[in-house]
C-alpha cells in the first residue's frame, strides 16, 4: 500500500499547515471562551482552497488524495478542532451531493462549496435516531409540485451557518431504510425552525442545532433518486470516519507535543519531569498508540481511494484513533498535574475536545458491531 504523496499534495498540506499555525490557532481560545461559530477560521480555508478537498477536480476540488486530505484535517484539527469539526461536517455535506445527487446537481452545488462560497451541513441525526438512522421519524409527503416535508433533526453541526443543508427523511414510511431519501435544502427556505446553540462540552466554535421541520420543497429539492438516500447516507459516513481518525490525530498530536515541551521545563526537585522514569514510560504509551492510529488512517485514507469497500478499515481507524485521543489528552493533562486542570493552558481544552469523537459519526461501539460483522462475514 502506497502512502507516498506527490509534490502538489506536499505542497497543498504545507500551505494548511501554515495557515492553522498563523490564522487558526490563535483563534481557538476564542471561539472556545466565547462559543462563537469559527467563522473567520472557516473563511481561511475556503481562501486557500481547502473546503473542497474532498471533491475532485471537476466539481471545484484540487484534486489530491485522501492522504493528503487527512494531513490537511489534522493539522486544522491540532490548531482548533472547532473548525475542524465545521470544516469536515460540510465535508460530509458534499460528500453527499458528491456520491448521491444528479450530474445536475452536483455543478449547481459543489463548486461554489469548493471555493468556500457555500458552507454546508448534514441532517441525518434524530433526537430518536442517533446509530440507526433508519429509526428516524422525519417524514416527506408528496404535495403538487414537492413535497411537505415535517419532523425534528438533532445534532446538526453548521445546520443555522450553512447555506444549504442536505436533509435525510423517510420518503416512505413503511419501507424502512430502504424509505430514506435526501432533499437539498437552501438557506431561507421557510418553515424551518432552529433552536439556540447547544451547550456543548467542547467544540464550543463549531455551533450544533435542533432543526424543527415544517417546510416544501420543490420536486427539483430531491438528492438523486428517491429511496437511496440510506446507501448515500452510509457512504458518507464511510469516508466521514476517515476524517474523524484525521481530526484524532490532530488533537492527540497537540497533547503529546504540549507534554514533550512541559516535561522538559518542569522541574520537580533537582531535575526536569522528563528525567523520571515514569514520565519517560508514559510518553512511549503515548507515541505508540499514535503512531499505531495514524497506521491505521493511513491505511482507511488509502482504501478510500482505492474504489475498494474501505467500511472495515474506516471503521477501524476511526474507533482506534477515536480512543487513542481520549487517551493521550487524559495522560497529558495528567503530566501537566494542577496546570493541565486550570483553562491557562490548552490541554482542558483538548480533553473536552476530544471527548465527542467516540460518539460522533458513529460511537465507539457502532464501529465494534461494523468491525465484528464484517469478520464474522469474511469467515463464512
Amino acid at each position: 500500500m502506497n502512502f507516498e504523496m506527490t509534490a502538489e499534495e506536499l505542497a497543498v498540506v504545507d500551505s494548511a499547515e501554515q495557515v492553522a499555525r498563523e490564522v487558526i490557532q490563535p483563534l481557538a481560545q476564542h471561539y472556545d471562551e466565547t462559543e462563537t461559530f469559527c467563522l473567520a477560521s472557516i473563511k481561511a480555508l475556503g481562501d486557500l482552497g481547502c473546503m473542497g478537498i474532498n471533491l475532485p477536480e471537476e466539481y471545484g476540488g484540487p484534486g489530491i488524495g485522501s492522504l493528503a486530505m487527512s494531513r490537511v484535517v489534522e493539522a486544522v484539527a491540532g490548531a482548533c478542532a472547532s473548525t475542524a469539526s465545521a470544516m469536515t461536517a460540510h465535508f460530509l455535506a458534499t460528500d453527499s451531493i458528491l456520491l448521491g445527487g444528479t450530474e445536475e446537481q452536483k455543478q449547481e452545488w459543489l463548486p461554489r462549496a469548493a471555493s468556500g462560497e457555500l458552507l454546508g451541513a448534514f441532517a441525518l441525526t434524530e433526537p430518536a435516531a442517533g446509530s440507526n438512522p433508519a429509526d428516524m421519524r422525519s417524514r416527506a409527503v408528496r404535495e403538487e409540485g414537492g413535497w411537505r416535508v415535517r419532523g425534528n433533526k438533532h445534532y446538526i453541526t453548521n445546520a443555522k451557518e450553512a447555506d444549504f443543508i442536505v436533509l435525510y427523511v423517510k420518503t416512505d414510511a413503511e419501507a424502512g431504510h430502504k424509505g430514506i431519501s435526501a432533499f437539498m435544502v437552501p438557506r431561507g427556505t421557510a418553515g424551518i425552525t432552529f433552536s439556540s446553540p447547544e451547550k456543548t462540552m467542547g467544540l464550543r466554535g463549531s455551533t450544533i442545532y435542533e432543526l424543527a421541520l415544517d417546510c416544501w420543497l420543490p420536486a427539483s429539492a430531491l438528492l438523486g433518486i428517491e429511496g437511496q438516500g440510506f446507501n448515500t447516507a452510509m457512504a458518507v459516513l464511510d469516508r466521514g470516519r476517515v476524517e474523524v481518525a484525521a481530526m484524532s490525530l490532530g488533537i492527540a498530536n497537540a497533547a503529546l507535543q504540549a507534554s514533550l515541551s512541559w516535561v522538559r521545563e518542569r522541574q520537580i526537585g533537582p531535575k526536569p519531569l522528563a528525567a523520571y522514569q515514569g514520565t519517560q514510560w508514559r510518553l512511549a504509551d503515548m507515541y505508540a498508540q499514535l503512531e499505531s492510529a495514524r497506521l491505521l488512517t493511513m491505511k482507511a485514507a488509502a482504501r478510500r481511494d482505492s474504489g475498494e469497500r474501505f467500511s472495515l478499515d474506516s471503521a477501524t481507524a476511526k474507533l482506534v484513533a477515536a480512543e487513542c485521543a481520549g487517551f493521550i489528552t487524559d495522560a497529558a493533562l495528567q503530566l501537566h498535574g494542577g496546570y493541565g486542570y486550570s483553562r491557562d493552558l490548552p490541554l482542558e481544552r483538548y480533553v473536552r475536545d476530544a471527548r465527542i469523537l467516540r460518539i460522533f459519526e458513529g460511537t465507539s461501539e457502532v464501529q465494534k458491531i461494523i468491525i465484528s460483522r464484517a469478520l464474522l462475514d469474511a469467515a463464512r
